[in-house]
């Protein structure tokens, strides 16, 4: 009888919890698969151009099978909700249908840098608990290098350019293409991204359901303006925040298309890809327009051609360019005007953000800061006792929105020093002018001490940028011989250029003559690389690692 009575109300249960079930869907259902693919189907967008390949494109009707055909493949090797699928993916269309066929059934999907090591992949699986992994077939070899325990992945996927190789192939094969959208509302997690490691080990920011709704609403429509009309073209990759709101959020969010890439984003392929598929929005980072500069000022000259922006030049389609990742040297801004006639829109974003936050718009552009605050986000810059600073004075910049991520995965001491309350502490330094703008002063961590007297390392670094031999430069802290720091330089000449005694001594001139003394670089290396992330930061706490393991050698030897 007991058992019957169990029965009976476990029954009664079920039909209740069904019944609630039903009604806080009505209310608070959101699926962002939904919004961003769904929603395009249902405002008869299903036809219209999606994704820009070479060999082919894909209509928003592609992308829901593709996406609708995972997610059931998914649910076939067992995946449920809130299981995690790691993405080790290139940047291809199969990337859209992998994240919006997890994000679908309520799996949460995590794309990872495709530049790391076996190691770090090694970690990443283990930290993350992912139970599948999605591998572009290229990088198969990364994960078969993998020497350690995988305490946690049970299924290996490997997308080949064009399908999935066997046997989630057959699987994918006999999918269904139609799917449902599993029941998540806006607080649910929606997927996760690595931060890019430019100040020490990647941490895991979980994002909701709801964060690229956010970001869409607050840059890609109200900075940027973005329509169904335009055709975006990310030379940041996928894998990351920048590049997922560019290639594919931001498009999807208005029913617009992206070109995208799977190669290695190099000048030269940066600008067949602009030339063939007519981008009108381009995103980059300060590093590759210096280099997208570079050739075309080698190629100018080679060819004994003045530069010129009035006909039909390799951007003539793009109606303007983005860039974040790190400040934009003022140089590279009025070189890129004059050569190509298009602003570079700068900004600051982050991982934990998932998008800008920080950025100078149309018609409203001063160079060499990072703008304003976006609509939709609140900054404040506070002192070491959390208090707000004067124009002028440098602090720790402040961003409050509603994009910012729930917390790192398995880091509450890294989550309480970083997210306080509604406010999340960037790690950057910052000041603002008269007129409200904001100036980047460089990372918390990188910012010097010069006599008593904050010196950042942006400052000395677009100095000497300006320097025709200069092609980039990275300037972190380095003790003299009464152990004072004092600012060092590391530093990439131009192609052409030949290093020697005299063209540092010229560097150093170079600097004096244009910062205040104690500013100045007192060593500078010329170096044939700077050590950076994927995402194109340059990553000075490497730097500082080498001086300190130099240092360290040095005072071995000498004992």
């Amino acid at each position: 009888m007991a058992s019957i009575l169990h029965c009976i109300t476990v029954e009664r249960y079920f039909n209740n919890y069904n019944m609630w079930g039903d009604q806080m869907k009505n209310q608070d259902f959101f699926n962002a698969a939904d919004y961003f693919l769904e929603r395009n189907i249902r405002r008869g967008k299903g036809t219209k151009t999606a994704i820009y390949t070479e060999k082919r494109n894909y209509t928003y009707n592609d992308i829901r099978e593709m996406a609708n055909k995972t997610g059931n493949a998914f649910h076939d090797l067992g995946l449920r909700i809130d299981d995690r699928i790691m993405m080790l993916m290139l940047d291809e269309p199969q990337f859209y249908s992998v994240f919006w066929g997890a994000v679908k059934i309520g799996a949460i999907p995590i794309p990872i840098n495709t530049m790391l090591t076996p190691d770090n992949y090694e970690y990443l699986l283990n930290d993350s608990r992912a139970k599948a992994l999605v591998v572009s077939e290229e990088l198969l070899p990364l994960v078969s290098a993998i020497k350690g325990d995988l305490f946690y992945l049970r299924d290996l996927i490997v997308i080949a350019e064009d399908e999935a190789l066997i046997p989630f192939k057959q699987k994918y094969k006999k999918a269904s293409p139609n799917l449902e959208a599993e029941y998540t509302t806006k607080d649910d997690v929606g997927f996760w991204l690595y931060s890019s490691g430019s100040t020490g080990p990647p941490k895991g920011a979980v994002h909701c359901q709801y964060s690229p709704v956010v970001a869409s609403e607050n840059f890609a429509k109200g900075v940027l303006g973005l329509t169904e009309d335009d055709i975006c073209f990310s030379a940041a990759r996928l894998f990351f925040a920048y590049g997922i709101g560019n290639g594919m959020f931001f498009p999807m969010s208005v029913g617009a298309a992206a070109v995208l890439n799977r190669d290695r984003p190099t000048p030269e392929r940066v600008f067949y890809h602009l030339e063939r598929f007519r981008p009108t929005v381009f995103f980059g980072v300060p590093t590759l327009y210096g280099q997208m500069l570079e050739y075309k000022e080698r190629q100018d000259k080679e060819e004994s051609r003045k530069p010129s922006f009035s006909g039909d030049h390799e951007l003539s389609s793009v109606r303007i360019c983005v860039s974040a990742g790190e400040a934009l040297p003022e140089d590279i801004y009025y070189r890129w005007k004059e050569r190509f006639g298009i602003d570079i829109l700068d900004g600051i974003g982050s991982t934990e953000m998932l998008h800008v936050f920080v950025s100078n718009r149309p018609g409203d552009i001063r160079p060499g800061s990072t703008g304003k605050a976006v609509p939709g986000y609140e900054l404040k810059i506070v002192d070491e006792n959390e208090q707000e600073v004067t124009d002028g004075e440098i602090g720790t910049l402040l961003v409050k929105g509603n994009s910012a991520a729930q917390h790192y995965w398995r880091k509450l001491e890294k989550t309480r020093t970083t997210m306080k309350g509604e406010w999340l502490d960037t790690g950057d330094k910052y000041y603002t002018d008269k007129d409200g703008y904001y100036w980047c002063a460089g990372r918390g961590d990188d910012m010097l001490k010069v006599g008593g007297i904050w010196v950042s390392p942006v400052e000395v670094e677009n100095c000497l940028n300006k320097h025709p031999a200069v092609l980039e430069c990275a300037v972190v802290g380095y003790a003299d011989h009464k152990g004072l720091i004092k600012p060092k330089a590391y530093v990439v000449l131009s192609k052409g250029i030949t290093g020697s005694a005299e063209l540092v001594e010229e560097l150093k001139r170079w600097a004096l003559d244009r910062l205040a003394k104690f500013k100045y670089p007192r060593w500078i290396e010329i170096v044939a690389e700077l050590p950076k992330s994927a995402t194109g930061k340059i990553q000075r706490f490497k730097l500082r690692e080498r001086e300190q393991e130099s240092n360290l050698a040095l005072s071995e030897k000498s004992g």
